[in-house]
Formats: structure tokens, sequence, C-alpha cells
């Protein structure tokens, strides 16, 4: 859609917003860029869309001009002025909710399937990643995430069992999920230039392995990539029944979390999601 609209950073100005180092704000300015991240996950024309931490509609502008129909969450105030004016541009096209996306139950305030479209906020990026991919409800109401992160956040999610950025974002990101590195984007894109290179992370949702519970396997790589630098034997030993699982599927105890692979993982949560004998919870601390 081609709607004319004032360049973003006349629009700041006009409004006086600067990014909030409080809020982990960095403003994108570079419009190819922004049309570019709108297209990762595919045509949105008249598709919803939830976006989370748009500032003053550097991303916004870009879903509307594709189509979407845009649910924008934001906490600062200040940038609500303007995003209404985008508003007023694209009649019936953005919703905008002023709030803590944490605090929201996005598949109610949605309503219908979804995509997850944002320049996540830095502070709150992960633990809004993690609450997306948990539960046990599984595909999702959410089709796709296209989310930017740190650079080194975005390598963690994608990481192969092996490498050292391999952890519990790894495990959470691909056990039910496919989890691709879509770009990278140099720090001096965003203004202010945060002190770290940034990078767009796509996932998709897929098949749920059989007989899995989500809250185990969370659980599971919790305690495992909690104490990452020490033996499996040790790091899972207050999961009852954790060992001698993995003595069943003879995996070394030795090993350290991070030589698993995620279809060790998910292996392992399947043995301890089976029904524990009477009275006793697989979950508890010995």
């Amino acid at each position: 859609m081609s709607i004319d609209l004032p360049p973003l950073r006349e629009v700041i100005a006009r409004h006086g917003l600067s990014a909030s180092k409080a809020l982990g704000q960095n403003f994108l300015f570079d419009e190819q860029l922004l049309n570019r991240i709108a297209a990762i996950p595919g045509d949105l024309q008249g598709k919803a869309v939830l976006e989370v931490g748009p500032g003053p509609g550097g991303l916004t502008r870009a879903l509307l001009r594709a189509g979407a129909r845009v649910t924008a969450i934001e906490m600062d105030s200040r940038c609500l002025p303007a995003l209404e004016e985008l508003s007023d541009a694209f009649p019936g096209q953005l919703r905008i909710m002023q709030g803590d996306a944490l605090k929201l139950n996005h598949d109610e305030l949605m309503g219908e399937p979804f995509a997850v479209l944002s320049n996540l906020p830095y502070n709150v990026g992960t633990a809004l990643f993690v609450r997306w991919l948990a539960g046990e409800t599984w595909p999702p109401q959410w089709t796709s995430l296209t989310l930017m992160f740190q650079q080194e956040v975005a390598q963690r999610i994608v990481a192969s069992a092996g490498n050292s950025a391999f952890g519990r974002l790894s495990v959470l990101a691909q056990w039910r999920s496919t989890a691709a590195l879509a770009m990278k984007v140099h720090r001096s894109a965003f203004t202010p230039p945060p002190k770290v290179m940034s990078a767009i992370v796509h996932v998709v949702p897929s098949a749920m392995p059989e007989g899995v519970s989500a809250k185990v396997l969370e659980r599971i790589t919790e305690a495992a990539f909690g104490q990452r630098r020490k033996m499996l034997r040790q790091s899972v030993k207050g999961i009852e029944g954790a060992v001698a699982a993995l003595e069943a599927l003879e995996i070394d105890t030795q090993r350290r979390a991070e030589t698993l692979s995620v279809e060790e993982f998910v292996a392992l949560a399947r043995i301890l999601s089976r029904p524990a004998p009477a009275g006793r919870n697989l979950l508890s601390p010995q």
C-alpha cells in the first residue's frame, strides 16, 4: 500500500521523542530495512500481527504497508501520539494497546491465529520469547515469530549441540519448532546505536513429539543448563528419575548439557513425562 507518510525522523523530532535506555529502546529509521523485516514471514495481506514495543512505529509502518492488521503493545506513553497518527493513516488496520506485554494474555488479546513481528526491547525480549515457546497446548495460536534480538541471543536460539552457544533457549526453540537466523542487523542501523550487533530470528511451529510434557522438558533443560559446567549426573540429580533415565537411554552421565542433542533432551523428557508411581512427582527434588 502506497501511503505517503512523513519521514520517521521528522515524526520523532515533532513529538520530542528519544529512545529510553530504561525501556531498552533503540529506534530503526531505515525504511528499506524495515520492509525487508516485514517480508520475512511471507504475505501479510489481511493477516493478524502482534507487535511488541513499536516505539514511534518504524516497523509498524512496514507492517501496515504490507496489509497486516496490527495490534501494537506499547508501554511508553510518549510514543502513543505518533502511533495514533499511523492509525489515522491506515484506518481499521492498527489497534494500539498501552501496557506491559508480559502482563497481557496475547491469545485472548488477538482472538485468532497471528504472526508476531517485533524489534523487541532488549530488557524483555528473552522473557517474552520463552513465554511464547512454553505451554502444553501445541501448535500455538501464533503462526510464526520474527524477532529482533542481540546477536549473541539470536545465535543461542539457533545453535546446535556441541556449539558453545547451545543452551536452554536452543532446545526450547527447536524441540517442536524450526528456528533460523533470518538477518543480521548492524548496530549502526539503530538510533542510538546499541553496543552490540543485532539479528532477526524466524521461528515456525512444527509437530510436537508424542509423549512429552513441555513442563518436564522446561524443567530438565533448566536444571541441565543451570549448571552447564557440571556433568549431567550432578546437574540433574535434583530431578527424581533423571539420572536413571539417562542411563536407560545409554547417555553417558559424565557428559555436559551442551553436548546433548535436542533429540536426546526430548527422549529424556519423554521418559520423565510418564505417569509417576502413586504419590510421587517426578519433577520434585529427591
